[in-house]
């Protein structure tokens, strides 16, 4: 599923490309005929996304919501303006990009002005960022890249729930979990139910509300950190590096966690939050030099202290990492760093 670095890239891309024009808006399966209807000939205002949940504002105070879950894309194709600070070095966008990014050491700051880093084709698109380019952008989980565009706009290829379309750039969505219309009060209920996202208020406010929601339960720490009524855009991976990066042990109710690591939880989560928006990367490893950043860009085994790395030893005190369900999803946690 795409964590809320994903998303908020995709939000970018929507804020760079179709904010202020007028949208054709189509659903080719036919599944959301109705609601593309209301869509259809409207010009975008806002794109806006709150953890996982990503909402597109057009004319007429009109919204729609969508939620990408385990196995939503979209699908961009056109003149596509990239900004520098979401390009990345192989023309996709989001937590599909995991065979490398653009920058040289580590410094999330020089976006723009690092030298890229080449994935395992050669391949270096990034070189076009700011100037518009035809070609096709995925932006999803687990997606393939996609090549050169011959026409436009292009068949749509696959279940697309909905395309929206301007005179230069279109935009698919398919598999989505949630895809609707509705108006602003229904949005704001919506969010209401959402706990608070770093990249949209990271003043104290937004700390005491999670530090709050997480002590007064009984709940496992590390059930809690993917609840998204407690904190908007955790996903699997953010949740065991987290942990891991705390020392935390994730069975521990929430309420039994000193107040100030769970602080600390939220601070560490408002820095890989923005992290992961720059360069489209999970990256939760500190303290790299730039030959080891480089490699960590260029391949995810490089990028997490934990993920994915059950059976092999922890890269701090060589206990094999563990691994466990834990609320119907894969727990990676070192049972000695984390006792």
């Amino acid at each position: 599923m795409p964590e809320g670095h994903s998303v908020h890239r995709i939000t970018r891309q929507f804020e760079r490309n179709f904010v202020g024009h007028v949208v054709q808006a189509s659903s080719p399966q036919g599944r959301f005929a109705a609601g593309a209807a209301e869509l259809d000939g409207r010009r975008m205002t806002q794109a806006r996304a709150v953890g996982k949940q990503m909402f597109l504002g057009f004319e007429g105070d009109v919204w729609l919501r969508v939620h990408l879950g385990m196995y939503g894309a979209w699908d961009f194709a056109g003149d596509i303006l990239m900004d520098a600070t979401i390009a990345s070095a192989n023309g996709r966008m989001g937590q599909t990009n995991q065979r490398g990014t653009f920058l040289e050491g580590p410094n999330p700051d020089a976006v723009a002005s690092e030298p890229r880093v080449f994935d395992a084709a050669g391949e270096n698109s990034v070189t076009s960022i700011g100037a518009p380019r035809r070609t096709r952008l995925r932006m999803s989980e687990s997606e393939k890249e996609g090549g050169g565009l011959e026409s436009f706009p292009p068949e749509p290829v696959g279940q697309v729930r909905v395309r929206l379309l301007t005179e230069t750039v279109c935009a698919d969505l398919r598999g989505p979990i949630a895809c609707e219309v509705l108006d602003p009060a229904q949005v704001e209920q919506v969010v209401a139910k959402l706990g608070p996202d770093p990249l949209l208020d990271d003043g104290d406010a937004a700390e005491d509300r999670f530090t709050a929601a997480v002590r007064r339960r009984g709940v496992p720490v590390g059930l809690l950190l993917m609840d998204q009524n407690v904190v908007a855009g955790i996903g699997n991976v953010y949740r065991a590096e987290l942990l891991f990066r705390a020392r935390q042990n994730p069975h521990t109710p929430g309420r039994d966690v000193p107040e100030e690591h769970v602080r600390h939880l939220w601070r560490d989560w408002a820095k890989l939050l923005r992290i992961g928006v720059e360069t489209g990367q999970m990256m939760t490893m500190d303290d790299l030099d730039p030959e080891a950043w480089r490699a960590a860009m260029a391949n995810r085994a490089d990028r997490h202290w934990v993920y994915k790395r059950e059976g092999l030893p922890c890269r701090v005190c060589g206990t094999n990492i563990a691994l466990e369900e834990m609320g119907g999803r894969k727990l990676y946690w070192c049972p000695y760093c984390q006792a």
